[in-house]
């Protein structure tokens, strides 16, 4: 009898210690996202003001104190295109390099361990690093190419960790039965691993992309305009970007009070634009997840 009550007291209190600590979890959860909701209305009910489609399609006018963010959209989405062919078929190719052909080992731990290290370096030390690469080494200038090559440098390690995982996350018997039935290693990674592995692949380009878009010190130093109210003409060009108009806008400027409401109408402009990039991402995905369920 003292058994049964001793273990319906252990019972009773794994029950009470599983509630509270999901408890914990959801009132952590709930701040988080709280705090998300009051971010992006604050942004919202301060940029809404000045958000319209002379705001979008126009380039700013009379020192950035009157105009739109046309150029700044633009240049953004330039230096996003072009840091995305940098760093996604090379982080892509690297992750699939270090996870289906290496053998485990040290030299293989200190690359993982080096990839890791560069996923945590502050952002402005790509900069200062892009502007001496790129910007006066191979003599590219303050340029769309060197924001582009310091942003896909910035983004490389992202690219690699979750590729990586993303493979590492596919049982070993597809490999297996793959091979057995006569594939190479080659066709087995082509056909059989990475649309597997794509979805969540795409996860991490996601996330690379959100880092890009909302970087201002690796631009600040390769490519960024202060004020440029013409489109550039070629990837030599400098450019202006949404990061680095907002920060001149809040920082700098003979008239703030003009200039603040346009910069919260910029970051409006900038979450718009990674929401865009997110969903169109993940419509990707689905479609791949889709397409992979079907076959």
């Amino acid at each position: 009898m003292e058994n049964k009550i001793t273990i319906a007291d252990n019972h009773n209190s794994k029950i009470l210690k599983e509630n509270i600590a999901f408890t914990i979890f959801r009132v952590l959860s709930g701040l988080t996202v709280g705090i998300l909701f009051i971010l992006l209305a604050f942004i919202i009910i301060k940029g809404a003001s000045v958000l319209n489609w002379d705001f979008i399609t126009t380039p700013p006018t009379d020192g950035m104190k009157a105009g739109g963010v046309w150029p700044a959209i633009v240049g953004t989405f330039y230096l996003m295109i072009g840091s995305a062919i940098v760093a996604f078929p090379l982080g892509i190719m690297s992750g699939i390099y270090m996870n289906e052909y290496s053998k485990s080992g040290k030299t293989i731990k200190f690359i993982r361990m080096m990839t890791n290290n560069l996923a945590g370096i502050p952002s402005i030390v790509f900069g200062l690093f892009g502007m001496s690469l790129f910007v006066n080494f191979f003599g590219f200038g303050d340029s769309i190419l060197a924001g582009s090559l310091t942003l896909g440098l910035l983004a490389l390690p992202l690219v690699i960790r979750t590729t990586e995982e993303a493979l590492k996350a596919i049982p070993n018997s597809f490999r297996e039965g793959s091979l057995a039935l006569g594939a190479t290693k080659l066709q087995t990674i082509r056909k059989v691993i990475l649309p597997m592995a794509m979805p969540n692949i795409i996860t991490g380009l996601i996330l690379a992309l959100g880092r890009i878009s909302g970087e201002t010190a690796p631009i600040l130093f390769t490519c960024a305009a202060y004020f440029l109210p013409q489109l550039p003409q070629s990837i030599f060009d400098q450019c202006m970007a949404l990061p680095y108009h907002l920060y001149v806008l809040a920082t700098s400027g003979t008239d703030l009070e003009k200039q603040i409401p346009i910069a919260y109408g910029t970051a409006l402009v900038l979450i718009i634009i990674i929401l865009f990039v997110n969903l169109l991402a993940n419509a990707l995905r689905n479609y791949f997840q889709g397409k992979l369920k079907t076959n």
